[in-house]
């Protein structure tokens, strides 16, 4: 009896012991991959390259904090009636009729501590780093620890997670943690998990319903839990058909004539389509259906490649990757836009969930594999997704690492950190003398900073609807002419702006309906009504005589 037990205890010990080893492994990697995201999303936040999406978050972020949810002048600058029907941004304009992203109420307690657009970039990065470490728990229940380890390495690698975790705020990022929490709870067979789960998966935005669709396939193709996957289907397809016909519409015409337009539009007829029209257009027209989703090829085979690259191209030959991340790739593959098929853009993690689920699945059926010559080709795929993270996040998508390497080699455009930090120690005190609760216009890079208000739009636009439902001037417009000024050489977006924005000055400033009362930089601050101070002014003529020489 003795020995029985003192071998039950050694057993116990050589697992703890197991355990503490791999944890000891997991846990610094996953320390490793938080501090340097977080180093780097922050700099990239205080120095002024944060961007119009960080804005948004934040002023609905603000918005509900004060009750008003969900609300964002922000946000309604990109609505229809703003973009096609020419109408001017609302204050109150629901940002619902968008994206319905309820999800976002879970965070407003740790907002309420840390009233801040840089909160949501630490939200972010908490985010990512925890589902890899709930990839690992989801891991280690069919492989052994060097192998899962190696999965959550690839994880924290991917172009596909990195990208995004570098990028603004945005909704999507709450997906990794929650799929795959989704599916740990349907390993273990935790059902009250489960529908936990999979109700916050519905919450985050309208289209993550796609995510839980494909994972109901799963379970029913798989033949493990075909009742539950059944019912997951039902749910997820349900609820997004009940939300984009039914509830969005409420709140504005958005979902109809904007962004089904913008994505599937090919689909459809007229100038609004619902996402039943968009369905039935794919069924009516199986030829356009084939063509949409294999075109164009070659960007279609990079993205898949891309997708890939980490876990070393086992998700191309795993049968569950292509069920588990089948919808998402299909919606993916389907849409239309510069950014449906950027491997480093928040839609990319929609896919990531499947892949790695997938991958997790088929090492279980083939441990063997893991030989060294394979382990050596994996450090080489994981080494090359993050080379390939590192030059796309230096792109004008976030420029995340815009102080590493130039946007432009020929024009060369570049700004080193030195020199950008020294441009906002200049014009940094300059946003002070905007008070907390003047309406506000600013240039892209300005808005994050200044978004926690209840009136701000982004130039050149001067003119919104506040809260008595009148149109009214901007108290004050702010613009960093000096950062379109280092980009305007290679840049087109850059260089129209800066024209555009330097005639509206001289317009302003002539009819006198605005004063010039600071300068700083390239950075200029204006006032409706102000005096003009003389030496700001002089300072902007300067700069402008600067700029046409150029």
């Amino acid at each position: 009896m003795l020995s029985k037990l003192r071998k039950k205890l050694r057993i116990i010990l050589e697992l703890n012991s197991k355990t503490r080893t791999d944890i000891n492994f997991v846990l610094p990697l996953a320390a490793v991959f938080f501090v340097l995201c977080l180093v780097i999303t922050l700099n990239r936040y205080y120095s002024f390259y944060a961007s119009f999406d960080q804005g948004i978050f934040n002023q609905v972020f603000w918005n509900n904090l004060h009750g008003r949810f969900f609300q964002s002048s922000l946000s309604s600058s990109l609505s229809t009636n703003v973009v096609h029907a020419g109408e001017v941004a609302t204050v109150y304009y629901h940002r619902l009729g968008q994206h319905f992203t309820p999800a976002l109420l879970l965070w407003l307690p740790i907002y309420a501590l840390f009233p801040s657009p840089a909160t949501l970039t630490v939200l972010q990065v908490i985010f990512i780093t925890a589902a890899g470490l709930v990839l690992y728990v989801l891991a280690r229940l069919y492989l052994q620890p060097p192998l899962a380890v190696m999965m959550t390495l690839s994880f924290y690698a991917a172009n596909a997670v990195l990208g995004p975790t570098f990028s603004n705020f945005h909704d999507i990022s709450q997906i990794p943690l929650f799929v795959f929490g989704l599916l740990l709870a349907m390993e273990k067979r935790w059902w009250w998990l489960f529908w936990v789960l999979a109700v916050l998966i519905l919450a985050v935005r309208e289209d993550a319903g796609v995510n839980l669709f494909s994972v109901g396939v799963y379970m029913i193709l798989s033949k493990r839990f075909p009742r539950a996957g059944l019912a997951a289907c039902i749910l997820s397809f349900g609820y997004m058909l009940l939300l984009t016909n039914a509830i969005m519409p409420l709140f504005s015409e958005d979902i109809s004539r904007r962004f089904m337009l913008e994505r599937f539009g090919q689909f459809a007829d007229g100038d609004k389509a619902s996402t039943l029209e968009i369905i039935w257009g794919m069924i009516s027209n199986p030829w356009r259906l084939i063509v949409e989703l294999v075109t164009p090829v070659d960007k279609t085979i990079k993205y898949l490649i891309g997708q890939w690259l980490p876990l070393a191209f086992v998700p191309a030959v795993s049968g569950a990757s292509w069920m588990v991340a089948g919808f998402p790739l299909l919606k993916l593959f389907l849409g239309k836009g510069e950014t449906v098929l950027a491997i480093n853009v928040r839609y990319a993690l929609t896919v990531v969930p499947g892949l790695f689920y997938g991958a997790i699945l088929w090492w279980s059926q083939h441990p063997k594999r893991f030989k060294l010559s394979f382990r050596r080709f994996w450090v080489v795929c994981i080494s090359l997704s993050l080379l390939f993270s590192f030059t796309s996040s230096s792109s004008s998508l976030n420029r995340a690492f815009y102080f590493l390497l130039p946007d432009s080699f020929n024009p060369l455009v570049y700004v080193s950190l030195p020199q950008q930090w020294r441009h906002v120690s200049q014009f940094r005190p300059m946003l002070a003398q905007i008070p907390p609760d003047a309406s506000v216009s600013a240039t892209t890079y300005l808005v994050p900073h200044l978004s926690s208000r209840r009136e701000i739009i982004r130039l050149p636009a001067l003119e919104l609807r506040n809260d008595a439902r009148q149109v009214i001037k901007v108290d004050y417009a702010i613009a960093d002419l000096w950062q379109l000024q280092q980009y305007q050489p290679a840049f087109k977006e850059e260089r129209n702006l800066l024209r555009e924005l330097v005639q509206l000055f001289d317009q302003l400033t002539k009819t006198q309906e605005y004063g010039i009362i600071g300068f700083r930089d390239g950075v200029i601050l204006l006032k409706r009504g102000a005096t003009p101070d003389p030496q700001a002014t002089a300072a902007w003529l300067a700069f402008r005589e600067q700029l046409e020489k150029q």
